[in-house]
């Protein structure tokens, strides 16, 4: 049963490492003026909920499996996706807006925070391959 939790768990980090580079990637062509933000953020944020749920399925799947430390490292990455999901200001096109991408340095706050999650995932991979 271990054996199928690290599998699954080493497969859906690997997708969650795709659509980190894949954010970071989007972003920096926002950045660089080669998308428009509205085609972006609609890029963007058709990936928020698969994101959600593939890091939600693994944090519980380690609750489940009783894997405390691994449950206790996921927990604050799931807790922020879902409270970042959940505070979308109504009006809003999504987690990603076009209006407000370019207002108050939130290009670079997601930037930040897609390399910062890319570090984890990445941290993570090496973690269930290792188990």
């Amino acid at each position: 049963m271990e054996a199928v939790v690290f599998v699954f768990s080493l497969l859906d980090c690997c997708a969650l490492i795709f659509l980190s580079v894949y954010f970071i990637i989007t972003l920096s062509d926002l950045e660089c003026d080669y998308i428009n933000a509205r085609s972006c953020c609609s890029k963007l944020n058709k990936w928020v909920i698969p994101e959600l749920i593939g890091h939600t399925i693994v944090t519980v799947l380690m609750l489940i499996s009783l894997h405390w430390f691994i449950f206790l490292l996921n927990l604050p990455v799931a807790t922020w996706n879902i409270y970042r999901f959940i505070m979308v200001p109504s009006g809003n096109m999504g987690v990603f807006d076009p209006t407000e991408i370019h207002n108050r340095g939130q290009l670079k706050s997601h930037m930040k925070e897609a390399m910062i999650k890319l570090g984890f995932h990445l941290l993570c991979f090496f973690m269930y391959l290792y188990r």
